[in-house]
Parts: structure tokens; C-alpha cells; sequence
């Protein structure tokens, strides 16, 4: 797998934002670019492995870290909510600081950019994909707007949901039927047996708490094979990494 380092860029208020970044070691030039936006338990080492699948693809993959700001975690992570809710705020302003410092990297083609997103993160990728010049989005068990307007202009699609997740499992339908209305190419999956976060093998309290939830939390090796596929399926197509 691509190694995974640590970044800073230039955030809102000109302050230092902590972030992952891999860099495909394949590249025969600049290569298309990739935010990933990590789930509600911030960036951590299985988001680090994703962000290090993403290059090991094809892809240079940026993680910011939402919740490196001052305070405690719990209010970083409610803050971050409350910016979702409302679809506008300093998460949001970090989301563009981070696009812009991407697609600065001379190892990117800024031509070429997506965003996939997991859970909490799923949720910022699709109203970022409405606002923002992106190629391609991906959205794993993320929060849907209720509005179809509100992701007017948003790119291609792709996503997946857990059936047994009763909280957000019902974003597929709603998400399919969005796209529908507004025309929008999509490739929107419910696995009926999975649950929330299947595609991040979670381990001690998160993974026993999480499954006794009613979003079922847990790891399913199949749902998350095929997203895989899909999804880098999807991307190859949109952002065309197979000519760098």
C-alpha cells in the first residue's frame, strides 16, 4: 500500500490544518485528486488506510482532520454536526481550503478531482459536490438532505448504505430519488444485510457499542468488497486515472 504522511496546509484563518496525504508511487504524471472525508471518529488509523488504498488506485488522496481545532473533542464533533445541519459554516470553509490545497500539488491534475466520504464525511461530500468544481463524488452511509435543491448541480454519484442501518440505511432511497429528479448519473447500492460503517472493521468499545446500536455498526467483508469496486469502477470512469 502507498505510504500515508502527515500534511499541514493553510486553513480558514490562515491557520495550520493537520491532514493524510498519499501520493500514488505508479505516477507517471500529475494524477487525479481525491478528498476523503473521514467518518464522525475523526481521522484515525483505518481512515489512514483508506487514504493509502485510494493512492495504491491511482489517486492522490488528502484526509483533513475535521476535528483539529482547539477545545475538546466532543465540541469539535458537534460543532461539525451543526455546520452539516445547516450546510454552511467553518467546516465547510476548511472542506474548500483543503480542495484548493489539493489541487495545488504539482503531483495533481486539478482538472481531475473527486470526493468520497464516510458517514459524518459522506454527508459534507454530497453538499460539497453541489458547490464545489468536483468531477465525482462518493458517499458510503452519509446524511441526505431532505431538499433536492440542495444538491442541484452536485456531479456523478456514487454510493452505499447498510440495510440494517435504521438511522441512515434510508438515504439510499431518498439519495436515488434526488439524483432522479435533478438527472444526475448515479450508482446508489442498499445492502440489505449490512449495517452502519461497513466498510471500517471497528474494534473494542466502538465495535460492541456501535453493533448494539440501531445503526448496527460493523464491518461486512462482502458490502465492503463491492463498494470498493464499484466505487473505484465509478471514479475510473469520471476521472479517467487509467492515463496518468
Amino acid at each position: 500500500m502507498s505510504p500515508v504522511e502527515d500534511v499541514t496546509f493553510e486553513g480558514p484563518g490562515q491557520r495550520a490544518q493537520r491532514a493524510a496525504l498519499a501520493i500514488p508511487s505508479h505516477s507517471q504524471g500529475p494524477a487525479p485528486g481525491l478528498l476523503v472525508l473521514h467518518e464522525i471518529f475523526g481521522l484515525n488509523d483505518d481512515m489512514r488506510r483508506i487514504v493509502g488504498e485510494f493512492a495504491e488506485a491511482g489517486y492522490v488522496a488528502l484526509a483533513p482532520a475535521f476535528f483539529d481545532t482547539p477545545g475538546l473533542r466532543a465540541l469539535c464533533i458537534l460543532r461539525a454536526i451543526k455546520s452539516l445541519r445547516a450546510g454552511k459554516g467553518p467546516n465547510f470553509d476548511l472542506l474548500e481550503s483543503a480542495r484548493t490545497y489539493l489541487e495545488s500539488r504539482p503531483e495533481v491534475d486539478a482538472t481531475r478531482v473527486g470526493a468520497v466520504g464516510f458517514c459524518m464525511g459522506g454527508g459534507f461530500a454530497v453538499l460539497l459536490a453541489a458547490r464545489a468544481p468536483l468531477q465525482v463524488v462518493a458517499t458510503f452511509y452519509g446524511d441526505v438532505p431532505q431538499d433536492s435543491k440542495d444538491l442541484e448541480g452536485i456531479c456523478p454519484v456514487v454510493a452505499g448504505y447498510g440495510g440494517k442501518d435504521w438511522i441512515f440505511g434510508r438515504g439510499a432511497k431518498r439519495l436515488e430519488g434526488h439524483l432522479d429528479t435533478l438527472g444526475v448519473e448515479r450508482d446508489v447500492k442498499l445492502y440489505p444485510e449490512a449495517g452502519h460503517s461497513y466498510m471500517s472493521p471497528h474494534r473494542g468499545v466502538v465495535a460492541t457499542l456501535g453493533g448494539w446500536s440501531p445503526m448496527r455498526v460493523g464491518y461486512d467483508e462482502g458490502a465492503a468488497a463491492d463498494s470498493w469496486t464499484r466505487m473505484l469502477g465509478f471514479f475510473s470512469k469520471h476521472l479517467d486515472h487509467a492515463q496518468t
